[in-house]
């Protein structure tokens, strides 16, 4: 039938929700306008169906295509009553009486839909209500390592992660970071105190050094400025994808098989916090601490270590006492063990992220129709470069450390005249700059720094390596021609970073490397994310 030009089915009535009715009209190409022979031009889309929607001259708002691309999907959405209003208009070929017909129609089918999804959550409220009842009655046989199990035993003592993902979860994603920013510039005004914030050391032979605390980069900028940001990052990625990329991870997946709650899958990584925990407090910063800062103050020799900021009272006691330099330096690498607790478990939580999206696309089971295909996409390159934003402040960092480490083992007075040199060495003598003092003994910083890059890189290779993988098999075709660019501007910048870390003190010149590494990452750091959506669709 032909009504306006355009093509008219008439309500089929019976028992059938918003989706049967729906999926029907649009196969069939209902309100679609004819060819000469009275038939339909083609089938529906989600594009076609959003533009006659958006060009009807009442409806001034439109309607957004992710609404119509979710009516097409396999799933529990049913429809608004302004949309049911337009959609009838479309369906009834914009004929007064047949669009209220349609009207009715799909008023009665999305109530249909309404109540099927009640239904089935009710139905899932007494299953899980009955599997409580089930667990609480044969609890010494119950299996101990499902997610569901895990996160009810850890519900009931103190469960570290979900209070770890409070701090990350916060509503700001300033508030974290601003309280580290605040911590460091509160040590920053004790050291002021202490006098000890700028200190010329003069050993017996060898040059003078500046090892007052203000002037170690790792101590500074890290807390200042690097790690707020990487906070910050982590915190807006987080909430990225619990908010908007799960959910909609969630909507394009069969409802047949849900997948693993966010909740569950933190739960079961609880024993990961519980071991960064314990290394980055008890080893990294409480171990380190007494080893190569309170037993040399106590016994009143620095040993192998190089004189710094925390030792100077070993051979400067008039410049501040022991028991103050004890304190101080107790009190640093308390700060520093939590905020090294917090940066690695950024890192788990980048791990969860990844692992969660993997499962979410792959119980898809290769079901990957055009509209999910743009969809699985766009997440997927914006997951990837928020992870490689995370782990490139990670490495610089680990880069930051081995700065002042490489530093406190060279000839020269501060860290800005050494850069300096080191800055002038390819175009004159540069023997001293990569040259190591023995007498300047041991820096801690270049293991310490080496071991945390080996975890941010596998952190970012492993992300990048599996998210690819996720990419090809979502459409192979497309890949390399659509998505070349960005990973490899993400990648080829972590690979520049890292030779950047290996190259200080060893290659005369390796500023001008450093320099370019930190330019581009900080490049791709600030631009703002490339249109993948857009160019998708």
């Amino acid at each position: 039938m032909i009504k306006n030009g355009k093509y008219y089915l008439p309500p089929p009535g019976g028992e059938r929700d918003f989706k049967g009715v729906f999926q029907q009209m649009a196969s069939a190409g209902a309100g679609r306008p004819v060819d000469k022979g009275g038939f339909p031009v083609g089938q529906w889309t989600p594009e076609l169906l959003a533009d006659a929607i958006s060009s009807i001259d009442t409806n001034r708002a439109g309607v957004d295509l992710r609404t119509v691309q979710l009516w097409f999907q396999e799933n529990d959405k049913g429809i608004s009553a302004d949309n049911i209003r337009w959609l009838a208009r479309i369906f009834g070929c914009g004929d007064p009486e047949a669009s209220g017909a349609w009207q009715v129609e799909l008023s009665a089918a999305n109530r249909r839909l309404v109540a099927k999804r009640r239904k089935k959550k009710a139905g899932r409220q007494s299953q899980f209500r009955s599997a409580e009842t089930i667990e609480e009655a044969v609890a010494g046989n119950a299996p101990a390592n499902t997610p569901a199990v895990v996160a009810k035993r850890n519900g009931r003592r103190f469960n570290l992660a979900t209070k770890t993902e409070a701090l990350f979860g916060s509503q700001s994603s300033m508030a974290l970071p601003l309280v580290v920013f605040t911590g460091a510039c509160a040590l920053g005004l004790i050291s002021f105190t202490l006098n000890i914030h700028s200190v010329v050391f003069s050993p017996e032979s060898g040059t003078s050094k500046q090892v007052g605390f203000l002037w170690a980069p790792n101590w500074t900028i890290t807390f200042l400025a690097v790690l707020p940001l990487y906070l910050a990052l982590v915190i807006d990625l987080l909430r990225c994808w619990k908010e908007e990329w799960r959910p909609r991870l969630v909507a394009i997946s069969d409802p047949a098989f849900p997948s693993v709650g966010w909740e569950y899958r933190l739960a079961a990584a609880s024993y990961a916090f519980w071991a960064t925990f314990l290394i980055t407090v008890i080893v990294a910063s409480g171990y380190n601490w007494t080893a190569t800062h309170l037993i040399p103050l106590l016994i009143g020799d620095p040993g192998s270590w190089a004189v710094d900021w925390g030792r100077i009272a070993i051979v400067r006691p008039e410049l501040i006492s022991v028991p103050s330099a004890i304190a101080f330096t107790g009190l640093v690498f308390l700060f520093n063990g939590f905020t090294a607790y917090l940066f690695f478990a950024g890192h788990v939580f980048l791990h969860l992220m990844k692992h969660d999206y993997i499962d979410l696309v792959k119980g898809l089971d290769g079901g990957f129709s055009q509209v999910s295909v743009p969809e699985i996409e766009d997440i997927s390159l914006s997951l990837m470069q928020g992870i490689f934003r995370c782990t490139s402040l990670g490495v610089v960092i680990t880069i930051l450390m081995k700065l002042q480490s490489s530093y406190l083992q060279s000839d020269y007075v501060n860290l800005i005249e050494w850069l300096v040199a080191d800055f002038r060495s390819p175009f004159g003598d540069h023997e001293s700059v990569v040259r190591e003092s023995a007498s300047r003994g041991t820096a801690p910083g270049f293991y310490y720094s080496f071991f945390c890059l080996l975890a941010i890189v596998g952190t970012f290779a492993n992300a990048s390596i599996r998210i690819r993988w996720i990419l090809m098999r979502v459409d192979g075709s497309r890949f390399r021609r659509r998505h070349f660019v960005p990973w490899v501007l993400m990648n080829g910048a972590m690979g520049l970073l890292v030779i950047s870390y290996f190259l200080i003190g060893v290659l005369p010149g390796s500023i001008f490397f450093l320099l370019f590494s930190l330019v581009l990452t900080g490049y791709l750091l600030s631009k703002p994310a490339p249109t993948w959506r857009q160019e998708s669709q």
